[in-house]
């Protein structure tokens, strides 16, 4: 089994950066998900569960399909992930966030391509609309456990709730050392300019070339940050 990585609040910049650049990526998936495939998270599974709650209960507007897909893909995805990390030969972080971001962006670019001729308006077909949740929340499940793994504080890439309680509880006017406030101040300015960014591509290309954008990103960005000089020697 892998020994665990060495990533702390002396993460590496080129780490931070990368970290960052998910979270914006994140932000971008949400808001194709919530703006074409019926307000359904494919990262935020807590607001997924809440809602199958409100579909449950014979809420008016929710239907339980859509969000058992996604937390299904979801959970499928951080099992697979979880298996490769234990199993993986290389104890590089960086090969891993390589191998990490090829299939997240595999994973991306089928979503994208079913999403070709899907009809948003009209959420049809079912079942492009089953598959590109299921293959954006199993991406999203994927990158989640990878990212778990890291252990870089408040730099989860998906959630906020905690970065933003870290932010207020620590604060000055908390009568705390405000710790890491760069960090958490980034995340929270990423995801929500990742979700600006992926609102306008969505209004104005379409979901495909939202998914296909997004994609091209993710594998771009690890490819860039992880062949950083300074992410040579750590371990996973």
């Amino acid at each position: 089994m892998a020994s665990q990585p060495t990533v702390s609040l002396k993460t590496p910049a080129p780490l931070l950066r990368l970290l960052l650049l998910l979270s914006a990526t994140t932000g971008m998936l949400d808001a194709a998900s919530i703006l074409c495939l019926g307000k359904v998270f494919t990262a935020n599974m807590t607001g997924n569960v809440v809602f199958l709650a409100f579909a449950v209960a014979g809420a008016p507007g929710f239907s339980p399909l859509p969000f058992i897909v996604a937390l299904a893909a979801f959970i499928g995805g951080a099992m697979v992930a979880g298996r490769i990390w234990r199993t993986r030969g290389s104890h590089l972080l960086r090969d891993w966030l390589v191998v990490a971001a090829g299939i997240e962006t595999v994973l991306l670019l089928l979503a994208a391509l079913v999403a070709t001729r899907f009809d948003i308006a009209r959420g049809e077909p079912l079942w492009k609309l089953a598959t590109i949740l299921a293959l954006v929340s199993a991406a999203m499940g994927f990158r989640n456990a990878v990212v778990r793994q890291l252990k870089v504080p408040d730099l989860t890439t998906t959630v906020l709730t905690l970065t933003i309680t870290g932010i207020a509880s620590d604060s000055r006017l908390a009568a705390g050392p405000s710790p890491n406030l760069p960090a958490r101040l980034g995340a929270v300015l990423a995801i929500f300019a990742g979700a600006v960014a992926g609102a306008l591509l969505v209004l104005h290309a379409g979901l495909a070339v939202t998914l296909a954008l997004t994609a091209a990103l993710v594998l771009v960005g690890t490819l860039v940050f992880a062949r950083h000089p300074l992410m040579a020697d750590l371990k996973r």
